[in-house]
């Protein structure tokens, strides 16, 4: 009944949204209604763009909701059973490839899919395995990379061959929890329990191949997120069990960065700067909630303060924009 009563909600946002006109700009927007942030939420198991003007979102009556996915009640990919591989959302990213604008998702269930926006074509989707597919990213090529943690690898799927393709490369990469595709360097980084790898993608897309080029041990332990610090070329983001760092891609090392005795915190799922205005949002999980991984509150740093989402149970929380440098 729960799934029932979500897909109808789903399809009520899908009207209510994008009908309206009100649509997010590919690269995050300057204009008046700001840089929309995208968040996954594990208690309607829906993934949802918001509007980051209000002090608060209520996605079950549609209140700040620009768009929304999920794969339940999803007929065309009834084959990679989103009942279960669709469970605990955990990964959510807007990407561009050929002019187009696509959605990235995974789920600790193991489904992991590309999805165009706004009109939620997709564009491939696979079933990973037990692993607990944790993050995605888009190459160039059309390929897909995806990073499972407890399964412990990082695998580039042969997207561009086909919406179902399976044909991947995997390297092992122990507590695999983040993965992002670097255009400066023209590698893929990838994070784990204990190092950040800077991987090659070699071969042709149709069976592509990975190759280790650099292994960074990191500062404190538990890798979780990676994700590129728009406002300062050549660095990401990395968050640990107990800490925020940056790391410069260019001089292989962790560096200290502005305000981070402020930024730097514990348990830190999704991290990320507006490439609009410099400001860093953050999900972490909220003591009481009944998600011990989840939050209804995102924080915000320069300028500091939270947002809610009623009855949320987000994981990750990102601004929604395509730019990765």
């Amino acid at each position: 009944m729960r799934r029932l009563l979500t897909a109808a909600l789903l399809a009520t946002v899908a009207l209510t949204g994008p009908a309206a006109g009100a649509q997010p700009r590919a690269g995050g927007g300057r204009g008046a209604a700001g840089t929309p942030i995208v968040a996954a939420d594990q208690a309607s198991r829906a993934v949802y763009v918001l509007r980051s003007e209000p002090r608060s979102w209520d996605v079950g009556r549609g209140t700040g909701v620009l768009w929304s996915w999920s794969a339940d009640g999803q007929a065309g990919l009834a084959d990679l059973d989103p009942g279960a591989s669709w469970s605990n959302p955990s990964e959510a990213k807007l990407r561009e490839l050929g002019g187009r604008r696509y959605l990235l998702a995974t789920a600790s269930g193991g489904l992991a899919a590309v999805v165009g926006y706004p009109g939620r074509d997709v564009y491939w989707a696979a079933h990973t395995g037990p692993g607990n597919a944790h993050s995605i990213d888009l190459l160039p090529d059309g390929n897909v990379a995806v990073a499972a943690s407890t399964g412990g690898f990082v695998r580039v799927y042969a997207a561009s061959a086909g919406s179902r393709a399976t044909r991947h490369a995997e390297v092992p990469l122990r507590g695999a929890h983040g993965v992002h595709w670097d255009p400066r360097t023209r590698l893929l980084w990838a994070l784990g329990s204990r190092e950040l790898v800077a991987l090659r993608v070699e071969g042709p897309a149709d069976d592509p191949g990975l190759v280790v080029v650099h292994r960074s041990a990191l500062p404190t332990r538990d890798g979780h997120d990676l994700a590129p610090v728009l406002g300062t070329k050549g660095r990401l983001w990395v968050t640990t069990g107990t800490a925020v760092h940056q790391y410069a891609t260019g001089r292989h090392r962790f560096v200290d960065y502005p305000l981070s005795s402020r930024i730097s915190a514990p348990g830190v799922k999704s991290i990320g700067d507006d490439p609009a205005t410099g400001r860093i949002l953050m999900a972490r999980p909220e003591p009481g909630h009944a998600c011990v991984w989840c939050t209804s509150v995102l924080t915000f740093h320069q300028p500091d303060g939270t947002k809610r989402m009623v009855r949320g149970a987000m994981y990750k929380a990102r601004w929604w924009t395509s730019r990765r440098d």
